[in-house]
């Protein structure tokens, strides 16, 4: 290893300690535990906020139209399903009334 490396290595070695220390201060830090937590507590109230106005407007939030949207799609792919059975269906009853002509045939001709 040369000179370089090493001088490398212990300064890298040096600043993930500092990085590990500063990291800690600010987690142990009562300070800034007590603002992240007001932060988050005022983002929720201000969801909360939100959505009533958009409730008492009568909007629709983004989540409300995620939620009809899986539904629709949901809806859709029944409504194909059922399409499809019509469809195998009317295929059943196309050949059974083609046997039954084929059968009525056979027995005219006897």
């Amino acid at each position: 290893m040369t000179y370089d490396e090493d001088e490398q290595d212990g300064l890298r070695a040096r600043s993930e300690q500092a990085i590990g220390e500063l990291a800690q201060a600010l987690i142990d830090n009562p300070t800034l535990h007590n603002a992240i937590s007001a932060a988050f507590g005022a983002r929720e109230k201000a969801i909360e906020a939100q959505q009533a106005a958009m409730s008492a407007l009568n909007l629709s939030s983004a989540t409300d139209l995620e939620r009809l949207e899986r539904r629709l799609r949901s809806f859709s792919q029944r409504l194909e399903d059922v399409e499809e059975q019509i469809d195998q269906l009317a295929r059943d009853i196309g050949a059974i009334r083609r046997q039954a002509a084929k059968d009525g045939a056979d027995t005219v001709k006897d």
